[in-house]
């Protein structure tokens, strides 16, 4: 017996994959390209067109406006204006569209054990942030209470760890116990890359304002799962 459809279904972005399975669905609606990536730089809140322009380098204006489009259409996003004095259009994650997280987690640690992974490639801000509320270790963060700023590109984020818990948010950094400041790819070099503080500092690749202790504690709280071995 074959189940009926009674909803009123919209328009898929793209091709559908005809195929009940959820994973499959999961596609037909954000599988197109950059869409998983538009919606992750919205993770921490609204942000303008030009803003998702310059967070994604490599996206056409025309390609931004069909993701942007189709994932409104999909109910992922809205589209709205802000008060004055901004007046300015942003797009902004529906509470649906914010409950993706856990998947964007789930892929980022399971392709980081790929082979294949190149960590040199370009990284946004939100990305980084991002990264750290998937990749956070509580054991590591036994007894560790601290408010870690990072000024990156024009933009402040700040970092909360207490109890076990981390937070990431695009927020005012005044009251940062610790304030790093530079290039998401220098943060991850040090966070992920095991790069010494002082080499970076050196290079003039990173400043580090603030308590170095915890700075230096910070930075070991993430650690990258295992790769996978050559026959998989």
């Amino acid at each position: 017996m074959k189940l009926e459809n009674t909803t009123n279904t919209p328009s898929l972005p793209g091709r559908s994959y005809d195929d009940a399975c959820g994973a499959a669905h999961a596609l037909n609606l954000i599988g197109e390209r950059w869409a998983i990536l538009v919606m992750r730089e919205l993770m921490l809140g609204p942000l303008r067109f030009s803003d998702l322009r310059a967070a994604l380098p490599g996206i056409s204006a025309n390609v931004l406006t069909q993701r942007l489009e189709g994932l409104g259409g999909i109910g992922a996003l809205v589209k709205r204006k802000l008060p004055p004095p901004a007046a300015a259009q942003v797009y902004e994650l529906t509470p649906w569209g914010y409950e993706a997280e856990p998947i964007m987690q789930a892929l980022g640690r399971w392709a980081t054990r790929s082979p294949l992974h190149d960590p040199t490639l370009p990284l946004s801000a939100v990305s980084l942030m991002l990264s750290f509320r998937t990749m956070f270790d509580p054991a590591r963060a036994d007894g560790f209470e601290a408010r870690i700023g990072f000024r990156l590109g024009g933009e402040d984020y700040m970092v909360r760890i207490a109890k076990g818990r981390i937070e990431a948010a695009r927020e005012a950094i005044e009251n940062a116990d610790v304030v790093f400041t530079g290039t998401p790819p220098a943060v991850a070099g040090a966070v992920y890359g095991g790069v010494k503080l002082a080499a970076l500092e050196a290079d003039g690749a990173l400043e580090v304002d603030g308590y170095r202790t915890i700075a230096n504690r910070f930075i070991t709280l993430f650690p990258l799962p295992p790769k996978i071995s050559a026959e998989g």
